[in-house]
């Protein structure tokens, strides 16, 4: 009678231990499968209809005060930043590649610094990681990030010819991407050429 008491409990003890392992190699199995990389989401949603956006004011590296009518009859991608942002200062060398790509009298990428210490910041950190394409643009007011509803750094808007915003990204991307200058070439209307990086 003992005997058997301890068989049944020998017995339970073994399916325990097997159910047991297998749910730790269940665990481990999955946790060592390579996780599977979602396809890389577009870097902008663009709107169903173009949206009004305000004719922000901004100087550029000589002091001269600009605002967005400056630009009309471009397509523009008007991105915020600053130096001491991190994901500013990651993507800023894909938008002076952008603009060295598509850049011209149809396009140009408008990057607007919103630091407080004004265009020598800028320059510095140009100056330190290379820029070569891109314009100078700073508002060390904070009044155009504040007029377009910004409420964190870096934020791109698409805007077209008329001055009105086709889309908005808040967050870093990889703006010289194919699919960036792809969709860039399309909103301008120009052909679509291989782009090697």
């Amino acid at each position: 009678m003992r005997f058997a008491k301890y068989l049944v409990y020998g017995v339970a003890m073994l399916a325990l231990s097997a159910g047991y392992m297998g749910y730790t190699w269940r665990l481990v199995s999955v946790a060592s499968a390579a996780p599977v990389r979602p396809e890389p989401a577009p870097p902008m949603a663009l709107y169903a209809t173009p949206r009004p956006v305000p004719n922000i004011r901004f100087q550029n590296a000589d002091g001269r005060t600009l605002n967005l009518a400056d630009f009309r009859g471009k397509v523009l991608l008007v991105n915020l930043w600053a130096t001491w942002c991190t994901p500013c200062r990651e993507e800023m060398p894909t938008l002076d590649q952008l603009q060295a790509h598509l850049g011209g009298p149809e396009f140009q990428v408008l990057a607007i610094s919103q630091d407080v210490a004004g265009a020598d910041a800028v320059k510095a950190f140009f100056r330190k990681i290379g820029i070569r394409h891109l314009n100078l643009y700073v508002d060390k007011t904070g009044h155009s990030a504040e007029q377009l509803g910004v409420f964190g750094i870096p934020t791109t808007v698409l805007i077209d010819r008329k001055g009105r915003a086709l889309g908005r990204r808040a967050g870093a991307a990889d703006w010289d991407s194919p699919a960036v200058i792809a969709l860039i070439r399309r909103i301008v209307g120009t052909p679509q050429r291989s782009v090697t990086h």
